[in-house]
């Protein structure tokens, strides 16, 4: 349908625009040979021969659509909420008490037409999650080696969350001067993601 072909541009799903990655060793400096405690004895000892590792990554939230029910479509096909706003607020909610973006932006469609609304053009939230290790190599001759190593991930403990699970407007429920009794779940993030990396 030619006066709708705009709505087919859009932004590519897991798109990020963004992207940083980081990763260091670091051998402290203690023991024999080093900087500190390079004498000998048993704290040097003790000390000495230790590494630290760590991984960086931050990165941008992907893109996603608001969708909205097709029943008034009349055709076999997905169907885009409308865009009531030219601009959406994100609000950065986390629960289903608390929307990420503002709700009142999209609106269900109740004619026989597609929606305004275009394709990805909403972004979740944004990454970033730091990774540690330290790991001392034992040698216990010439042909084994054991090696002690503590991994930690997440350090600071940062829940990372995904897209917003409802996006489709149609499930909200309007009073009857328009406003929203109840967003039953759109716009809610509920859950988290896992962004640990292995040395």
């Amino acid at each position: 349908i030619p006066e709708y072909w705009g709505l087919n541009k859009g932004t590519q799903g897991g798109n990020t625009p963004h992207k940083f990655d980081m990763s260091f060793i670091y051998e402290l400096p203690f023991g024999p040979g080093k900087k500190f405690l390079n004498q000998g004895g048993p704290l040097g000892h003790l000390l000495g021969n230790w590494q630290l590792n760590s991984y960086l990554t931050a990165y941008s939230g992907t893109p996603f659509s608001i969708s909205a029910s097709n029943a008034s479509l009349g055709a076999n096909s997905g169907q885009r909420a409308d865009q009531v706003k030219s601009e959406v607020e994100i609000l950065g909610g986390i629960g289903t008490a608390s929307p990420y973006f503002d709700p009142t932006a999209f609106r269900p469609v109740t004619e026989a037409r597609f929606g305004t609304a275009g394709f990805n053009t909403m972004r979740g939230p944004s990454v970033a999650n730091l990774d540690a290790s330290i790991f001392r190599t034992f040698r216990l001759s010439s042909a084994t080696n054991l090696q002690f190593r503590l991994e930690v991930f997440n350090v600071t403990n940062t829940p990372h969350f995904p897209n917003p699970s409802g996006t489709n407007v149609s499930n909200v429920v309007y009073n009857a001067d328009g406003s929203i009794r109840s967003l039953n779940g759109f716009g809610s993030i509920t859950g988290t993601n896992n962004v640990g990396r292995e040395y």
